[in-house]
């Protein structure tokens, strides 16, 4: 187990690697006038030339590159060149914003999608109906014009949430859970119908194998076969649609917070790209790369506790 886990981390830092080599460059290779989008377009030849020299945008390419990657083994992720601020302090302050987000949303997206898919596989029939039509539904309708109405209606009308703004946890449990809970509630609109959809073919295929059959016909109860036997095999390819669905929420952050006016990591990587922000383009590549490392390696793990065939392999 020990070597596996060595192995997923060490692809993990090649990864991060490449995906922020190739940030790197392509970004360098965009040819963004940062100078002059810093400085305005009054900005005199000398002042950019200046302003290039201080940022080291003069230098040669890979010196510039290996420098940044220098500076990530030393805990330094460089300076933003608009806010004059430390990447890694940006990041820090804003991760918590989206963090809170998409772990609520992961928690009612799997709370709901198992309901929903071991009911449809275990009862059938009009209920099976009903569930595929609430999943369907939340599948095709848009998430933005669901937040929208959310937020006229809990917010402009009952007033039980803010509209906008974040709360940190550590000021107020209430008001943070008040200020997270609708753009979690949208962000994981999409994601219950793909899990639930996920779970409940898994549960069908594990419910016709014989081995229930033999459970049935000792006389175990059909909740234990459910929740004991067959959920926990028709686990693992749920696990895998939950990790993707993850790394893209953690994308689909930025539509979010952009909806309820939060200052998040989306935002942060928005804000980066269409400036041409380098460092904080590359600490939120690195960080991404990272994340997605990370969570596919507890699944992974997740599997082999789960599945012992798979911890055998």
């Amino acid at each position: 187990m020990i070597s596996f886990i060595l192995r997923r981390l060490g692809s993990g830092l090649v990864l991060i690697f490449i995906v922020t080599a190739i940030t790197f460059f392509l970004t360098f290779g965009a040819g963004i006038p940062v100078a002059l989008n810093i400085l305005g377009p009054a900005a005199t030849p000398e002042q950019v030339e200046t302003l290039n020299t201080r940022l080291g945008l003069d230098r040669p390419i890979f010196e510039q590159y290996f420098s940044w990657l220098g500076g990530v083994f030393r805990g330094d992720l460089g300076t933003s060149y608009f806010t004059s601020e430390p990447v890694a302090d940006s990041l820090v302050n804003r991760l918590p914003i989206t963090l809170s987000i998409v772990a609520l949303a992961c928690i009612i997206t799997l709370i709901v999608s198992v309901v929903l898919g071991v009911a449809s596989a275990a009862r059938g029939g009009w209920l099976d109906n009903v569930l595929q039509g609430i999943a369907t539904f939340s599948y095709v309708f848009p998430a933005i014009v669901l937040g929208i109405v959310l937020v006229y209606l809990f917010a402009i009308v009952l007033r039980w949430v803010p509209a906008i703004g974040f709360v940190p946890m550590e000021e107020s449990f209430g008001g943070w859970f008040a200020s997270v809970i609708l753009p979690a509630v949208v962000l994981s609109i999409g994601g219950i119908a793909s899990l639930a959809a996920q779970i409940r073919g898994s549960m069908i295929d594990e419910l016709n194998r014989e081995y229930v059959r033999s459970l049935r016909s000792r006389g175990v109860s059909e909740m234990s076969i459910l929740l004991k036997h067959t959920l926990r095999n028709a686990a693992g390819p749920g696990l895998t649609t939950f990790s993707l669905m993850f790394i893209s929420m953690f994308g689909a952050s930025l539509f979010v917070e952009k909806i309820f006016a939060l200052p998040g990591f989306g935002t942060y990587g928005y804000l980066a790209t269409i400036q041409g922000d380098l460092p904080a383009m590359l600490g939120v590549s690195l960080f991404s790369v990272g994340l997605v490392v990370i969570v596919n390696l507890l699944v992974d793990l997740a599997n082999g506790w789960l599945n012992p065939k798979v911890r055998a392999s």
